[in-house]
C-alpha cells in the first residue's frame, strides 16, 4: 500500500472505492435505529453524514459492532442546533454526544491531518497547554510541538482528508447515508478480505503521533483474527517505549477493553511478543502463566454474552490483572490510609475506587463457599453492596459452579419471594417470628 502512504504525506487527492448498495452486505436493518435518525436529520439539513470507523468493518465482517459512530461535515456547534439532546465534549478531540437514554451516539467532524509544516514553533501562545481557538472558518487551531505527539485534533478537514489521518485501513471505511454505498478511499476493503491489519501512512510517523496507536493495532489484530503487516510489527519493536508518553487514563481504558473484548488472552499474548506488556505492565511478564489462566477464565465467561455484560465492572477486570501477580490478596488486609490504597500495574493507576471495591470482593470469597453457614448469615450476605460482584467473581475465578449455583438461586429466591403457603413451607428463608410485647398492668390510682 505505498499508494496510501504517498497519498497521506503529499495529500494527493485521490479516487474513493464506491461500492453501490447492490455488492455489498450492509443493510439499515443492521444499524442501531438512533443512529440512523442522527444520520438522516444530520443529511435532510444539508450535510454529509456517514456512518464511520469500526461500525462499518465489523458490520462488513458480519459482526455486531459496540458502538455506531457517525462522521460529518457539520462543526460541533452546528450539531449542537440540530439535537436538544446534545451534548459537545473534549479538547484535545471535540466531539458531538447525541444522548438517546443511556445510549450515546458520537458525532465527530471530519477532521485533516496538520503536518509539522503548518505548526508555528515559535509561537509561544499556541505551545502546548494553550486554550483552543477557532480561525474565521470556525476550525480549531492546532497548538505546535516540537515532537510529533499530536495534543490537539481540531482542524476540520473534508471526507477524503479525515480518511487518511485514520489510524488503520480497516478503520477508515465510510457508509453514506444518501446512496447507502461504502466509501473507500484507502483500500480498506482490500486489507478486510485479506485480513491484514495496516498503517495509513508510515508507522513509525504514525505511532510517534499517538503511541496508543501501537496497543490499538495489537489488540485490533487478536479481536478480529488478522495479520499484523510488518512494517507495523518493525515499528513497535523500534517505539515500543514511547508508549510511556500517553496518558495513563486511557492505556487504562486500553486495557479494559481488551479484558470485555473477549479475546483477552490472545491480546496479552500479542502484546507478550511485540514487547508492549514489559513496556505497558512489568509485572505481568513475570508470571506468565497465572496471568494466562486467570485472562482465559475471563474469555470463557465473556463468551456466554452476545455483549460485553455489565457484571464485568472495573473493580472485576482490574483484579483479573492484580490478584495472579499478587497485588491483591485474600488475606491483605484494606487500609484505611488512601496512599496505601492506591496501586499502580507499572503505567496504569487503578482507581482507588475500583481497589476499594476488589478489597471488598475479595475478602468475600471465603463466606461464599461457606456453604453450611446459618440460612440468617446468608441472607445478610445478599445485603452487601459488594455480594453481586463477589458472587461474578467466584463464578470466573472461583472454580466452584455448585458455590455459585447456590448464590445465584438464592439472589432469584430473594427477587421473588413466595406467593402461597406451600410455597413458603420450601423456602429457604423463613421469616422471623415476631416477638410479642408484654402487656403492662392498667395503672390503677390509690
Amino acid at each position: 500500500m505505498a499508494s496510501v502512504e504517498w497519498c497521506y504525506n503529499r495529500r494527493k487527492v485521490v479516487e474513493p472505492t464506491i461500492v453501490p448498495r447492490a455488492a455489498h452486505s450492509i443493510s439499515r436493518r443492521d444499524i442501531d435505529p438512533d443512529a440512523l435518525k442522527v444520520l438522516y436529520r444530520l443529511h435532510e439539513n444539508g450535510y454529509i453524514a456517514y456512518l464511520v470507523g469500526g461500525s462499518v468493518r465489523d458490520l462488513l465482517l458480519g459482526r455486531r459492532p459496540k458502538d455506531f459512530d457517525v462522521g460529518t461535515s457539520a462543526q460541533p456547534h452546528q450539531i449542537k442546533k440540530l439535537f436538544r439532546n446534545c451534548w459537545i465534549i473534549g479538547r484535545r478531540f471535540r466531539l458531538a454526544h447525541v444522548k438517546f437514554g443511556p445510549k450515546i451516539i458520537e458525532v465527530a467532524t471530519f477532521r485533516r491531518q496538520v503536518p509539522a509544516a503548518e505548526i508555528d514553533l515559535d509561537n509561544p501562545e499556541t505551545g502546548d497547554g494553550a486554550e483552543v481557538t477557532e480561525d474565521n472558518r470556525g476550525n480549531m487551531a492546532a497548538p505546535p510541538t516540537r515532537d510529533r505527539l499530536i495534543y490537539r485534533d481540531n482542524t476540520y478537514g473534508t471526507p477524503e482528508e479525515d480518511a487518511f489521518r485514520r489510524d488503520f485501513t480497516v478503520n477508515a471505511l465510510f457508509y453514506d447515508i444518501s446512496s447507502f454505498s461504502i466509501i473507500d478511499y484507502v483500500g480498506g476493503l482490500q486489507d478486510l478480505e485479506a485480513r491484514v491489519i495496516r498503517s495509513i501512512g508510515d508507522p513509525d510517523v504514525r505511532f510517534l503521533e499517538d503511541p496508543v496507536r501501537m496497543l490499538r493495532a495489537v489488540v485490533l489484530a487478536a479481536r478480529l483474527e488478522f495479520q499484523i503487516e510488518r512494517p507495523i510489527l518493525e515499528s513497535i519493536a523500534i517505539h515500543k517505549h514511547e508508549i510511556a508518553r500517553s496518558a495513563p487514563a486511557r492505556l487504562v481504558e486500553e486495557y479494559y477493553k481488551i479484558l470485555r473484548s473477549g479475546h483477552a488472552e490472545a491480546a496479552f499474548n500479542q502484546l507478550r511478543s511485540t514487547g508492549l506488556l514489559k513496556a505497558i505492565t512489568p509485572e505481568l511478564v513475570a508470571d506468565q502463566e497465572s496471568l494466562r489462566r486467570a485472562v482465559a477464565a475471563l474469555d470463557r465467561y465473556r463468551a456466554r454474552f452476545h455483549d460485553a455484560p455489565d457484571t464485568l465492572t472495573n473493580a472485576i477486570l482490574a483484579g483479573t490483572l492484580l490478584f495472579p501477580v499478587g497485588l491483591i490478596s485474600r488475606r491483605q488486609r484494606f487500609s484505611a490510609d488512601p496512599l496505601e490504597r492506591r496501586v499502580e500495574l507499572g503505567l496504569l493507576p487503578v482507581a482507588r475506587r475500583d481497589i476499594e471495591r476488589l478489597h471488598q470482593v475479595i475478602a468475600l470469597q471465603h463466606r461464599l463457599l461457606d456453604l453450611d453457614a446459618p440460612v440468617r448469615v446468608q441472607r445478610g450476605l445478599l445485603h452487601r453492596s459488594a455480594f453481586p460482584e463477589a458472587v461474578t467473581w467466584l463464578e470466573i475465578q472461583g472454580d466452584r459452579p455448585e458455590a455459585v449455583a447456590h448464590w445465584r438461586q438464592l439472589q432469584q429466591q430473594a427477587a421473588h419471594p413466595p406467593a402461597s403457603v406451600e410455597e413458603a413451607a420450601d423456602h429457604p428463608f423463613r421469616r422471623r417470628r415476631r416477638r410479642r410485647r408484654r402487656r403492662r398492668a392498667p395503672f390503677v390510682a390509690e
